[in-house]
């Protein structure tokens, strides 16, 4: 996989104080984010203008749950000393949780193209306030492990039972939004009822009706589910639905996973994105993510995805050479 230039990533980079990341966190908490006093510009048909190239590098390796080490805690509870801290040790425990650890490459090269000392916040799920996955239901449990290709697979029999972002595929919703290691860049582009969302890793793109026109049929299934969009506010709001068994996020099932999502203009700057997790045969509740996502000056670019092919051809004649040893 490629390297992009760190002049590229600290291009236009916006330093959230920490009381304005409280306020995205606060305001997530319940499942429609309170309007902010800021008034977004106006697309020339009058919807709020999301227009441009976002990212939100600096959120790598924020923990999904709350860590043990603030059990008892809310977000809102997290001080200004304790996120402090939390970011000046959040590149070297990223580092020490690598798989080989430091072999992956000097300190200097984590700082200039993850500047994790600019994170937002501690940990992601913001609904419930104890920051935990609600339990799993008991049809949940008795899938885990059975879907080819998903997410959340730990048997590998074949190169079916790699994950498709693996494979080069996809990362499906919300795993687009939540960055990796690097091309965390998402541009948003706006037509009379429309909204388009080009996602940089995988080089993936959404196309969202604002129209009101019902999900497809049951019968259709996509990677990226069916995406479906209106406006409360400033917010625009994205119910997507009809997920393929492999994508549906963490094992969800594809019949009845919905993900909705809210893109909140706070300033001219950032967005803050909150994403909830609907599946009565998964989960025992919904649950809530939450991140800001801050503009770029640099347009998307072209993604080519190879490591994991190679990688995949590799992993396999290693096992097909071990079994001849047996």
């Amino acid at each position: 996989m490629r390297l992009l230039d760190s002049a590229r990533r600290r291009t236009a980079v916006v330093i959230v104080a920490f009381s304005a990341c409280l306020v995205i966190a606060a305001a997530a908490q319940t499942s429609r984010p309170a309007e902010r006093s800021y008034s977004p510009p106006r697309t020339p048909w009058g919807d709020p203008d999301l227009q441009g190239v976002f990212g939100n590098d600096n959120e790598y390796a924020t923990p999904l749950e709350r860590p043990a080490e603030f059990d008892g805690k809310t977000l809102s509870d997290i001080s200004a000393d304790e996120m402090a801290k939390i970011r000046a040790n959040a590149q070297q425990r990223m580092l020490a949780a690598l798989p080989g650890g430091r072999v992956r490459g000097p300190d200097e090269w984590w700082t200039q193209n993850l500047d994790l000392s600019k994170r937002s916040q501690p940990w992601l799920i913001i609904d419930p306030p104890d920051g935990k996955i609600p339990a799993l239901t008991a049809d949940a449990q008795k899938r885990a492990n059975t879907v080819r290709g998903s997410f959340v697979r730990q048997t590998f029999d074949g190169p079916e039972d790699f994950s498709m972002l693996d494979r080069c595929i996809s990362r499906s919703i919300p795993g687009s939004m939540i960055p990796v290691m690097y091309n965390n860049i998402y541009e948003f582009v706006q037509a009379p009822g429309l909204v388009a969302i080009t996602y940089e890793i995988i080089h993936e793109a959404r196309v969202i009706p604002l129209d009101g026109r019902p999900h497809v049929a049951g019968s259709v299934r996509e990677h990226m589910g069916d995406a479906r969009g209106h406006w409360e506010g400033n917010t625009l709001v994205v119910e997507t639905t009809n997920f393929t068994a492999a994508a549906a996020y963490r094992g969800a099932n594809p019949a009845t996973f919905r993900v909705t999502e809210r893109f909140t203009p706070i300033s001219a700057d950032v967005i803050a994105w909150t994403a909830t997790m609907t599946d009565p045969t998964t989960w025992t509740k919904p649950w809530t993510i939450a991140m800001p996502l801050r503009r770029q000056q640099q347009p998307t670019m072209a993604y080519d995805c190879h490591e994991g092919n190679y990688g995949l051809r590799n992993i396999l004649s290693a096992q097909r050479a071990a079994e001849k040893q047996k």
